[in-house]
């Protein structure tokens, strides 16, 4: 009888401390909730959304009046006002973009950021909203005759690229035996092509057909297409699902509507911007 009484007791006992434990538990999620709430909700009562990028033509450049404009900057506007929110561009240096993501300076990055892996540890990436690929520009003269990867694959051979980009880890890649120059940003790598210091730029398309166009005299374009494809997404910080499904929504409908194909026809199929920005 007393054994009887006595694991009555323990198990009384043992229900009550699972009782205690769930309680904190929950109390323990709901305070981990409130010390990071979503930044959705903060976006929209402050009525705007902060964006980082970085300056890639078609992507991003200034207009004749300094003012932003390009794919992404349509992109972004766009969203902050289906959000009730003005867009707040931060230009940071590509080198540094994600670090000032991580240390709150913008709420997003949206500057075609291509979605990969090892960024992919430090930060959260939406549903792809485009899809872009490697290029080349070359040299007429210092890449006479070169038609193929495999010709830039050479050790007399120097490439130039924009640093932390895709395009970077692209020539890495595919050309592991040319040496490479980085550059903060293309129009460094461009200047650098120009002064024949180095065979061929490679970057996001279209940029380098582009520059064939204004430079035709002493650019070319060494093979038709990209040799790479990337899924691009916006990227913000990790943990923040409130704000990541607003975002991946927000990309489903303007896909669907054809309201991302027509304004990417517009940037990287036409040249009825370039007026703005000569």
């Amino acid at each position: 009888m007393k054994l009887k009484k006595s694991l009555s007791l323990l198990l009384i006992l043992t229900l009550t401390i699972l009782t205690f434990a769930c309680a904190s538990d929950n109390k323990s999620r709901q305070d981990d909730v409130s010390v990071a709430p979503s930044k959705l909700d903060g976006i929209v009562k402050r009525g705007t959304l902060k964006i980082g990028m970085s300056t890639f033509v078609p992507w991003a450049m200034k207009d004749k009046s300094g003012e932003l404009i390009g794919f992404e900057i349509d992109v972004a506007k766009k969203l902050a006002e289906d959000m009730g929110a003005k867009a707040e561009f931060v230009p940071t240096k590509w080198s540094g973009i994600i670090p000032a993501l991580l240390t709150g300076k913008f709420d997003v990055i949206i500057g075609g950021m291509g979605i990969r892996p090892d960024r992919n540890l430090k930060v959260n990436f939406t549903i792809p909203y485009d899809f872009t690929g490697m290029s080349m520009v070359a040299h007429k003269q210092k890449a006479k005759g070169f038609n193929s990867l495999g010709d830039f694959n050479r050790p007399d051979v120097i490439l130039a690229a924009r640093i932390g980009t895709t395009a970077a880890s692209a020539a890495k890649k595919h050309m592991p035996r040319a040496g490479l120059k980085l550059f903060d940003d293309e129009s460094q790598a461009i200047q650098e092509l120009l002064s024949g210091r180095v065979h061929a730029v490679v970057a996001s398309a279209p940029l380098p057909a582009f520059q064939t166009i204004k430079y035709r005299d002493t650019l070319f374009l060494p093979f038709e297409g990209t040799f790479t494809k990337e899924p691009i997404g916006f990227a913000l910080t990790k943990g923040d699902y409130d704000l990541m499904n607003f975002f991946n929504n927000w990309i489903t409908v303007k896909a669907s509507e054809g309201w991302l194909a027509e304004r990417k026809h517009y940037w990287f199929e036409t040249r009825d911007w370039e007026s703005r920005i000569q």
